[in-house]
């Protein structure tokens, strides 16, 4: 028997056989890429219509292509006939070793996918969370920026805001300014509603549906104090808190209402 033609054979026998499975691994990975790229498109269309935050999009649509590629590329070795089970294996303890090293960050992760998808709040509304108030400059991936009051950056891990209380003072539109006014014990009561009444619906900001109420909330130890109850947007809240207590004390003021302070009783004990 000829060396020559056996090898022939052997080389035929292999190019067959391997040739086949290239060009199925080929078909399968053009066909394949082909279906995902249809998939992703699809699931674009879908969160898109859904409402789904434009960021969240983006990284949910990157997390599915990079996933249904490596799926892909074991099907396309598995083709050609290189051992995947190993290689999936490989793949499994890697990603578990990557999971319990980075733990903290996948809650993270967790919490800004779970605040992207029920937006408790979207940015430019002003939170109270995590024991800070500030509003919403940016959510990411891992962590939300807030401006506090005081021009301060405030980044807050999304783990633990989702996970705790959030209020959210702009959702409604609108917001109550809870102020407390002492007046002296010889105040007319119905006379001092009527000042601070009149000081409430003369300001500009105060809004006139809800409307604004003056009751009085406590007889304490040396005033009478009145809970003042204005409502503003939330836009305004400040400006009508701080402007409402400047007017209320000029207005007491013209009133010849006083406003009491805190006294202190010295007793002297004779020897």
């Amino acid at each position: 028997m000829n060396l020559e033609s056996i090898d022939t054979e052997k080389w035929i026998e292999l190019a067959a056989d391997y040739g086949l499975k290239i060009i199925g691994a080929i078909l399968i990975w053009v066909i394949g890429g082909w279906i995902i790229k249809k998939l992703l498109k699809t699931t674009k269309k879908v969160m898109a219509k859904g409402g789904y935050d434009e960021s969240l999009q983006k990284f949910l649509l990157n997390l599915l292509g990079w996933g249904l590629k490596i799926v892909l590329i074991i099907v396309v070795l598995g083709t050609v006939g290189v051992e995947t089970t190993s290689f999936a294996a490989i793949i499994a303890a890697a990603g578990l070793a990557i999971g319990l090293a980075l733990q903290g960050s996948l809650g993270n992760f967790a919490g800004g996918v779970l605040i992207m998808i029920f937006k408790p709040f979207k940015i430019g509304d002003l939170i109270e969370a995590q024991g800070e108030i500030g509003v919403v400059k940016e959510i990411e991936i891992f962590t939300t920026k807030l401006t506090g009051l005081s021009n301060r950056e405030i980044i807050i891990p999304n783990g633990s805001l989702s996970n705790g209380n959030i209020i959210n003072y702009t959702t409604e539109g609108t917001r109550r300014v809870d102020l407390v006014i002492g007046v002296s014990y010889d105040a007319d009561i119905k006379k001092t509603k009527e000042v601070l009444m009149d000081v409430l619906t003369s300001h500009p900001q105060v809004l006139k549906e809800p409307a604004p109420s003056v009751n009085v909330s406590e007889l304490a130890d040396s005033s009478v104090n009145f809970a003042v109850r204005p409502w503003s947007t939330a836009d305004d809240y400040w400006d009508v808190y701080f402007g409402i207590t400047e007017n209320v004390k000029e207005a007491l003021d013209k009133a010849g209402i006083e406003i009491p302070y805190p006294h202190q009783v010295e007793i002297h004990k004779n020897a």
